[in-house]
């Protein structure tokens, strides 16, 4: 598989946390379908995935190289590599979730969160804004959620790999 191929695998969990929840606020009616409404809180979503796809995979991979031994004597004692992998990845990559967290706590004490802000200049009322702010707050907490489940998966089945430098010819392990 060439460098950009595994390029491709990093998208899965953007794309497989993103959907699901844009599609679910579609269908429930809070997004209207119209691009102005669609555009903006899949965007703060696929920010979101990326964010997570990215943390926990830098996370997973930075285990996996500083604690390599831990996996080697999982693999002696008859682990399978996937479960070898994740015995050391899994805990790591929970940590990228924290961005995620404490930006939720902050909604409404320190900042005012954007989808409350647009609906309001949109026209609806106090009440439909804070619905709206909540269900893009909760989904944004399960796109993330979501995004570093499928980064360990694949972190875990060789699908995503470090970076190699060019000119070394490695395949990034």
């Amino acid at each position: 598989m060439t460098a950009g191929a595994w390029g491709w695998w990093a998208a899965a969990p953007i794309v497989g946390g993103s959907l699901p929840v844009v599609a679910g606020l579609l269908l429930a009616g809070l997004v209207p379908v119209r691009g102005i409404a669609i555009i903006p809180v899949a965007g703060i979503l696929i920010g979101g995935a990326m964010t997570a796809t990215s943390l926990a995979g830098r996370r997973a991979l930075d285990e996996l190289t500083d604690r390599r031994g831990e996996v080697e004597a999982a693999l002696t004692l008859g682990f399978p590599p996937r479960d070898a992998v994740l015995l050391v990845c899994r805990p790591a990559a929970g940590q990228a979730l924290i961005p995620a967290l404490d930006q939720t706590r902050t909604v409404g004490l320190v900042t005012l969160p954007g989808a409350f802000v647009g609906v309001l200049l949109g026209g609806a009322s106090p009440l439909a804004a804070g619905v709206t702010q909540l269900f893009v707050l909760v989904g944004f907490l399960a796109v993330e959620a979501v995004a570093v489940v499928l980064t360990v998966e694949l972190v875990a089945r060789g699908r995503l790999r470090p970076a190699t430098p060019p000119g070394h010819g490695g395949r990034g392990r």
